[in-house]
């Protein structure tokens, strides 16, 4: 028996292993993730700034690893951040996996823009809008993200007189405890860099000075802040005794409150009624 010639068993040996690898089919590709759950919440405010906190759950049909968030924050309607958050959150197949960043930015840059939004009042909305960034094996993919919410505009704090006391000690001799208050109308502490302050007793000042340097006002609260000034002959003139018998005062206090893009002048007027001798 004669055997096949060497080149027939070479085209059987290539027609076998390829029919071979034609009944093994490639694997299948891995389909995109998936995104849900997504919110945005307000991880910390300020009259300037704000810092917002994305999360959400990322669902993919294979192994696969998130790498980074590119993201903008958005403040009524503007761009006022762009950045990029590191995540190297692992995916394992078919298991909603959670993750979240932080991004923070100034969303009021000038004084001028919190007047504006002060006088507005009402929300505005915030927003983290993005690109994800994820791995499967040696492919990159990127997935849009987007979530907002609704916060309170800043606005501008509010100088008052909370009372006025004039003890009178004398025919000659007056004292004035005011309290001035400044009230914070918004649900985050305010900082102040100082409050200043002129007192004026019948078109006369009598004195002057800076109070609440670098305090802070609570949440919807109201700093009060004390001051004192004295209507005698030496700080008025020779006329005071005529001034006191009248038995009422007329004064003003004025100043301007200060702090990150705050300035807020104030004046506040009237007539005083005087006590009786301490």
């Amino acid at each position: 028996m004669r055997s096949a010639p060497r080149a027939t068993v070479h085209l059987l040996t290539l027609a076998a292993w390829l029919a071979g690898c034609a009944s093994t089919p490639p694997p299948a590709p891995v389909g995109p993730a998936s995104l849900g759950a997504e919110e945005t919440t307000v991880a910390a405010q300020g009259l300037t700034e704000v810092k917002l906190r994305y999360s959400g759950q990322l669902t993919s049909p294979g192994a696969a690893v998130l790498e980074k968030a590119d993201y903008e924050l958005v403040s009524d309607g503007q761009v006022v951040q762009k950045g990029s958050a590191p995540l190297g959150v692992t995916l394992a197949p078919h298991a909603p996996t959670p993750f979240s960043f932080q991004a923070e930015a100034a969303y009021v840059r000038t004084p001028e823009d919190l007047r504006a939004l002060s006088q507005r009042g009402g929300t505005l909305l915030v927003a983290l809008r993005g690109t994800l960034t994820v791995r499967v094996g040696d492919s990159v993919r990127t997935l849009p993200f987007a979530a907002s919410r609704p916060v309170r505009v800043p606005r501008l704090p509010v100088v008052r007189l909370e009372s006025l006391d004039g003890a009178r000690y004398s025919e000659e001799q007056v004292d004035l405890l005011l309290r001035l208050g400044v009230e914070n109308p918004n649900p985050f502490p305010l900082r102040l860099d100082g409050l200043t302050w002129a007192v004026s007793v019948g078109g006369r000042k009598l004195g002057e000075g800076a109070q609440g340097k670098y305090d802070t006002v609570d949440a919807s609260a109201t700093g009060v802040y004390p001051l004192e000034v004295a209507v005698t002959k030496e700080t008025w003139g020779q006329d005071v005794r005529a001034l006191i018998a009248k038995g009422t005062l007329p004064y003003e206090v004025a100043g301007e409150l200060t702090g990150p893009l705050v300035r807020v002048p104030y004046s506040l007027s009237g007539d005083v009624k005087l006590n009786v001798s301490r």
